[in-house]
C-alpha cells in the first residue's frame, strides 16, 4: 500500500468540506477522484500533498515514497528554456555522470592500488547510472514533451514567456519525468489536445508507480483508472472498477438506498398512525401500548434521504421555430493565417436534427471555422450558406459575448429586455442561481458560472442550429450529463467543437476531424470515428492524390523537374538509411569488441588504457544513440 487516508475532516468555517473521508491507494494503482464542482476533491489532494492541515485524521504514505503532485492552477515560471527546465528532474543523473568522468581522469593517473578503489567506485557509479536510464535521459524527455504536444522548435523556448496552458503543460512533463512513487494529477487534461490527451492515458497506464487523478474526463478516467473514489455531500465511497464501472453500481445502491429509505418512512408514518389512534381511545392499556410503540420508534436509527437530489442544472433545447432539411451548406471552404494554412477546400451539408462534432489538435482551425460561420473571421475562400428557416445560436469558450461588468441578472434582462424579473429569475435559477447570487457581476463568477450564464443566454435564443466552442469545459460531471441529455433531446440541430470524448460518444451522430488542413467526415460517434479512422483517413487521402494527380495529369502541367527531384530525394534518403544502418553495425561491432578488451588482465590493470577504451566505449554508446534516433526519423519518413 502507497497512501492511507483515514477518518480526514476538513472544515472552512462552518462548511464542512470532507467529513470522515478514508480510503487506501495500492503500489502501482491507478485510482480517480470524482464530485462534483465544490465537493473538496482539491481540497484532499493539497491534504495529501501537505499543503493543507486536516482539521482531524491522517494521511499515511508508504516509507521512503515519493510524491508528485500537479495542482489545476499552476503559478509556474522559470528563466531557463523548456528542455532545460525538465534537466533540473535529472540533476542526480547528471550528477553521476559528471563523477564517471572525474573518475576517468583520475585513473589516467593513479598508481596500482588506488587504481582499484577508484574501479570500484566508477563500476558503482556505471550501475546506478544504468538503473537510472542515464543514457536514455535525453529521449525520455524529448519523448515527454512530444507526447504533450511540444514540437521540437518549442524545446528552446523560455518558460516564462508561455501561456497558462503550456507552463501547465510543462509542469506536467516535469512531474512526468521526475517519476515519483505516486502521481496526484488535478484536472490533467484540461489544456491538452486529444493526441496529448491519448498518449497520457497510455503512459499513466502503464506508469510503474502509483497513480490518483481529479478528473472530469469521462473517457479518460474510463481508460485509466480501475478504481473510483467519490466526494459526495462531504463523504466518500469507494467503487472498484472504471467510470463505466461505477456508474452503474451507484445507480443500483442509489436505488437501494431510495427503496430502503422510502420503505422506512413508510413504516414509521404507519407506526405513528397507529399511536395516534391508540392515543385517541384515551384508555389506560392503549396509552400504555402507545408508549411501548413510541419508544420502540425513537430507538430506530433512521435513515438518510440518499444524496442526489442536490441542486442541479434543469433545462431544456426548445427550438420555436422548426427549420428547413439543410440547415448549413459549405463548399470549399479555405482558411489560412499569413502562410500558415488551416484549412482548404472544406464542403459540406448538415441535414436537420444531427449533431456533428468537429475534433482535432490544438490550433488547427475548429474554433476559426466557427467563428467564420458566425461571420466573426472571413474565410479566405469558398462559401456557406444556411437553410430555410435557420436560427443561429453561438455559445463561446471564452465567454468574450458576456460583458464582466453586468451582474448575471442584467446580463440577461438586457439580452431579453421584454422578459419580466420574475421570468428572468426562474430563468437563473434552472442554471443554479438564486438568492443575491444573481447580482454578481460577470468578471467574478468561475468559468464553470460564467458557463452557465451563457448557457442560460443560449436557451433563451429560441435558436433551433446551435454552434457550440467546447461547452463542457468547467462542467463538473453531472452539468455535462444534464448538457448531454438536452442535446439529445433537442430537435434543432448542433454543430460543436469539442475535446470531450465521452460527451461526443453520448452526442454526436457524426464527426468532423480537422487533420492535414482538412475535414475528414465520420457518420457516427467517437467511437465509431476510432473504429474507421484508419481505413477512412487513408481512403480520403489517397482519393485527394489521385484526383490531384489526374487533374495535373489532364491538364497537362505534370512537373517532370520535380518529380526527379522527389525521386533524387528518396534515393538520397534511401542512401541516407543504407548509411545509418552500415554505422549502427559498425558502433555495435566496435562496442562488443571493446567489451572483449576490458576484460583482457592486461588492460584492466593499465589505468590509462582502461580509462582511454571507457571514454570511448561513452562516446560509441552515445552515437549508437543519434544515428539510431536518425535511422528512425528516416525509416518513418521514407
Amino acid at each position: 500500500m502507497i497512501l492511507q487516508v483515514s477518518q480526514v475532516s476538513k472544515s472552512f468555517g462552518i462548511e464542512e468540506i470532507l467529513k470522515n473521508i478514508s480510503f487506501h491507494i495500492e503500489n502501482n494503482e491507478k485510482a480517480a477522484l470524482i464530485g462534483i464542482n465544490g465537493a473538496g476533491k482539491s481540497t484532499l489532494f493539497k491534504i495529501i500533498a501537505g499543503e493543507l492541515s486536516p482539521d482531524s485524521g491522517e494521511v499515511t504514505l508508504a516509507k521512503d515514497a515519493k510524491i508528485g503532485y500537479l495542482a489545476q492552477h499552476q503559478d509556474f515560471s522559470a528563466e531557463k528554456s523548456i528542455y532545460d527546465e525538465l534537466m533540473t528532474t535529472k540533476e542526480d543523473v547528471l550528477s553521476l555522470e559528471n563523477k564517471m568522468r572525474e573518475l576517468e581522469k583520475k585513473m589516467q593517473f593513479a598508481d596500482e592500488e588506488a587504481l582499484k578503489a577508484l574501479m570500484k567506485e566508477y563500476t558503482d557509479a556505471s550501475h546506478l547510472y544504468e538503473r537510472a536510464n542515464g543514457y536514455a535521459v535525453k529521449s525520455e524527455i524529448t519523448g515527454v514533451l512530444k507526447g504533450l504536444g511540444f514540437c521540437e522548435d518549442d524545446f528552446s523556448k523560455q518558460v516564462s514567456h508561455l501561456s497558462g496552458g503550456q507552463k501547465t503543460r510543462v509542469a506536467l512533463a516535469k512531474l512526468l519525468v521526475s517519476k515519483p512513487d505516486i502521481i496526484l494529477l488535478d484536472e490533467p487534461t484540461n489544456h491538452l489536445d486529444l493526441p496529448s490527451i491519448g498518449w497520457l492515458e497510455g503512459f499513466l497506464s502503464n506508469y510503474s508507480g502509483a497513480v490518483f487523478i481529479i478528473a472530469h474526463d469521462r473517457y479518460f478516467i474510463n481508460r485509466v483508472a480501475t478504481k473510483i473514489i467519490e466526494i459526495e455531500n462531504a463523504c466518500c465511497r469507494v467503487y472498484p472498477g472504471n467510470y463505466d464501472s461505477y456508474a452503474e453500481k451507484k445507480a443500483i445502491i442509489r436505488k437501494a438506498e431510495l427503496n430502503a429509505y422510502y420503505k422506512q418512512q413508510e413504516e414509521i408514518r404507519h407506526q405513528e398512525e397507529v399511536i395516534a389512534k391508540l392515543k385517541s381511545f384515551n384508555r389506560e392499556k392503549s396509552v400504555k401500548r402507545a408508549e411501548s410503540r413510541e419508544k420502540m420508534l425513537d430507538k430506530i436509527e433512521r435513515l438518510d434521504k440518499p444524496s442526489g437530489d442536490a441542486a442541479k442544472m434543469n433545462f431544456k433545447l426548445v427550438p420555436v421555430v422548426m427549420s428547413g432539411n439543410d440547415v448549413l451548406t459549405v463548399k470549399n471552404l479555405s482558411k489560412s493565417y499569413g502562410s500558415s494554412l488551416l484549412f482548404e477546400d472544406f464542403s459540406y451539408l448538415i441535414k436537420r436534427g444531427q449533431k456533428v462534432a468537429i475534433i482535432g489538435a490544438n490550433g488547427t482551425g475548429k474554433t476559426t471555422l466557427l467563428k467564420i460561420l458566425r461571420g466573426m473571421t472571413p474565410a479566405d475562400s469558398g462559401s456557406f450558406s444556411f437553410g430555410a428557416k435557420v436560427y443561429a445560436g453561438y455559445y463561446d469558450q471564452e465567454q468574450q459575448m458576456l460583458d464582466p461588468d453586468k451582474t448575471v441578472f442584467d446580463e440577461i434582462h438586457d439580452a431579453y429586455p421584454d422578459m419580466d424579473n420574475t421570468a428572468i429569475r426562474n430563468t437563473l435559477a434552472a442554471f443554479l442561481f438564486t438568492g443575491d447570487d444573481v447580482f454578481k457581476l460577470i468578471k467574478d463568477l468561475s468559468g464553470g458560472e460564467k458557463g452557465r450564464v451563457s448557457l442560460a443566454k443560449l436557451i433563451l435564443s429560441d435558436s433551433n442550429f446551435l454552434m457550440l466552442d467546447e461547452p463542457t469545459n468547467h462542467l463538473d460531471i453531472d452539468s455535462k450529463e444534464i448538457l448531454e441529455e438536452a442535446i439529445n433531446s433537442y430537435e434543432g440541430t448542433v454543430l460543436y467543437v469539442s475535446h470531450d470524448r465521452y460527451f461526443i460518444n453520448k452526442t454526436a451522430t457524426a464527426v468532423l476531424e480537422l487533420t492535414h488542413n482538412r475535414f475528414v467526415p465520420y457518420d457516427g460517434d467517437y467511437d465509431y470515428y476510432l473504429s474507421k479512422k484508419d481505413t477512412v483517413e487513408a481512403a480520403v487521402f489517397k482519393n485527394l492524390t489521385e484526383t490531384h494527380e489526374s487533374k495535373k495529369i489532364s491538364e497537362n502541367k505534370l512537373d517532370w523537374a520535380r518529380q526527379k527531384e522527389i525521386e533524387a530525394a528518396k534515393r538520397k534518403q534511401a542512401a541516407s538509411i543504407k548509411k545509418c544502418e552500415d554505422e549502427i553495425e559498425r558502433l555495435e561491432n566496435r562496442i562488443s569488441e571493446i567489451d572483449k578488451e576490458l576484460l583482457n588482465p592486461a588492460i584492466a590493470t593499465n589505468a590509462y588504457e582502461l580509462s582511454k577504451l571507457t571514454e570511448e566505449q561513452d562516446s560509441l554508446n552515445l552515437r549508437l544513440l543519434e544515428v539510431m534516433e536518425e535511422w528512425d526519423k528516416l525509416s518513418q519518413n521514407s
